[in-house]
């Protein structure tokens, strides 16, 4: 049929966010009738992750093909990329859609070398923060923002997941000098049911990656404070995994919370939900993070720090947002512990976020931003 298109997501982690992302869209764009495929790294992702690809492959006419993807620049990827642009090729996709830093940069690349064979492709580009996290000051920053400078006249359409993310992209590496949309990311309808807390629930709850960047260590420092400004231990629910996890399983017991805290590994956010009563996000950096999303969709209360794309879900100045500092974090939970109900009013309205965070209205923009490339 004209009207549908063979499409290929290249991204490196299937973890966090932008794997929760890659799956709602080509669950989405499968049920409109595209033929989809995925291309990721194979050293990243636990059994969690396994079980993921195993419910979408039969799905996903185009396959899911992992091969290995360094994270960093280095001799490795002349290797890395060569068996990834082996892989797109055979696919022939009308659509190469890269997500993040690496998926971004190999589908401009192999993006434009299908050209180079007459294969009419369109690139595309979400870069779900990325490199956009680098301080611009930096000489690995300049480096970077060089590289999307230069990679930018190989992109037919950049997607943004939030406002404060194509307003990073200008200052740090400049205005695009093609076609770009903003298309917030977006949740299934059923993830707008609430979520009950469950009996014996832990007063706070993390789930995310485990890395400095997404504020663990800030939630632990956090837990002392409040508990003392409260007077009384906290219990709290650590879920997830990464490479920095032995830290902080250090800094629990190095704080003496062992037996205060749990570390329990990556789970469905709703399952993880019933386990506290307070969720918080803790990071110092996100563009759109879809746990945010997530627990306000479920109708829990949180706290979560006032970076990236969050405002643009809370509203500028709202109180349930912080910096990402321990001393200010401690002080909210505290806040919001001592009185729940009345914390509970300063979520925002979930018939809004519905409408606004959709998971149809997301899918459909992005169809839309696929057929204006290729002139459909």
């Amino acid at each position: 049929m004209a009207d549908t298109l063979r499409i290929v997501h290249c991204f490196r982690s299937p973890v966090g966010g932008i794997f929760r992302h890659v799956r709602d869209l080509t669950e989405a764009q499968v049920a409109a009738g595209h033929s989809v495929g995925i291309v990721c790294d194979s050293t990243t992702g636990g059994d969690f992750e396994e079980h993921l690809f195993e419910n979408m492959k039969d799905s996903l006419a185009l396959g899911i093909h992992r091969t290995p993807m360094q994270r960093h620049v280095g001799p490795g990827d002349l290797a890395s990329a060569w068996r990834t642009f082996r892989i797109i090729k055979e696919l022939r996709p009308d659509v190469l859609h890269g997500h993040g830093a690496k998926g971004g940069a190999y589908t401009r690349l192999f993006g434009s070398l299908l050209r180079v064979s007459r294969s009419r492709v369109a690139r595309f580009y979400s870069p779900h923060g990325g490199s956009l996290h680098y301080d611009e000051t930096t000489g690995t920053g300049k480096l970077f923002f060089a590289l999307e400078r230069f990679m930018a006249r190989f992109t037919d359409c950049l997607l943004f997941v939030s406002d404060y993310e194509r307003r990073t992209y200008r200052r740090k590496v400049g205005e695009p000098p093609i076609p770009n949309r903003l298309i917030y990311n977006g949740l299934r309808a059923a993830e707008f049911e609430p979520v009950r807390t469950g009996r014996n629930a832990a007063d706070l709850l993390y789930i995310g990656m485990m890395r400095d960047l997404k504020g663990p260590d800030i939630f632990i420092d956090a837990l002392v404070l409040a508990g003392a400004r409260l007077g009384r231990p906290l219990k709290a629910v650590m879920v997830g995994d990464g490479d920095d996890l032995p830290r902080y399983h250090a800094q629990v017991t190095r704080l003496g919370l062992d037996g205060h805290v749990r570390f329990l590994p990556p789970m469905p956010a709703r399952s993880a939900f019933a386990l506290a009563k307070l969720v918080v996000v803790p990071s110092r950096a996100e563009a759109m993070p879809y746990i945010v999303l997530e627990t306000l969709a479920a109708g829990k209360s949180m706290i979560a720090t006032a970076v990236g794309g969050i405002p643009e879900i809370f509203g500028a100045g709202s109180p349930a947002l912080i910096q990402p500092d321990a001393r200010e974090l401690g002080d909210r939970v505290s806040e919001a512990l001592a009185d729940p109900k009345v914390y509970r009013h300063l979520m925002p309205d979930r018939t809004d976020l519905k409408a606004r965070f959709g998971a149809d209205v997301m899918a459909a923009e992005i169809e839309t931003a696929y057929f204006a490339a290729l002139g459909r």
